[in-house]
């Protein structure tokens, strides 16, 4: 079966905080229709903060919403490099709304390694998501210039993970926990979340279904 998408184009940064900080609560709002909690993972990097800050404004009841990372990287939770951080700052902002979501954090250097970061996350996903593999309600991703998504980098083994749920990736230096491709397709919805010139070649080759997943994971 041929995957079904919607290709949504937008004519500047803060449009594209504007549209998919309205997507996003739309999507939780949704599921809490259905549900009693919503169980969301979200993504780092740059592109995506301005729209966590706008979500953040939402008067959603944030507090039946867990908030989940699709990756992290292994350190500290106060490291500049931490998505955590980010979330905090952003989503997660004190005064806001959206504070009052229950964040639950990737055990990173509080554990004694990523191979058991990794194990601790994977247990805290299933508790939290229903389903083999977990079903989270809304997957916000990212795009790398090199077609890598959360932390799942082209020929490396975690893109070819598929009996675990989280897998640790490696790139760029550094040990990421990262949720696997089972778990990043099961959601309800996924959202792509693309900006910058970089990006054209990688996105152009995420849209084609002809291309494989072992270069643009």
């Amino acid at each position: 079966m041929s995957p079904s998408y919607q290709l949504l184009r937008v004519q500047d940064p803060a449009d594209l905080a504007r549209r998919a900080s309205e997507l996003m609560a739309a999507s939780i709002d949704i599921a809490l229709d259905q549900r009693d909690r919503a169980q969301i993972a979200l993504s780092g990097g740059s592109t995506p903060a301005e729209s966590y800050s706008r979500l953040a404004l939402q008067h959603l009841p944030w507090d039946r919403v867990d908030v989940l990372l699709g990756d992290e990287r292994w350190v500290a939770a106060d490291d500049a490099s931490s998505n955590a951080r980010m979330l905090r700052q952003t989503l997660l902002a004190r005064g806001t709304p959206g504070a009052a979501a229950r964040f639950h954090a990737v055990p990173t250097v509080e554990t004694a390694s990523p191979e058991d970061s990794a194990v601790a996350f994977a247990d805290l996903v299933q508790s939290l998501c229903p389903g083999s593999p977990p079903i989270f309600d809304l997957m916000v991703l990212g795009l790398g210039d090199d077609g890598h998504t959360a932390s799942l980098f082209p020929g490396t083994e975690a893109v070819d993970e598929q009996a675990r749920w989280t897998t640790i990736g490696r790139g760029k230096g550094l040990d990421r926990i990262t949720l696997t491709a089972p778990v990043l397709s099961a959601a309800r919805q996924v959202v792509f979340l693309v900006s910058g010139a970089g990006k054209q070649q990688a996105l152009a080759r995420l849209l084609d279904a002809s291309e494989s997943p072992a270069r643009t994971p």
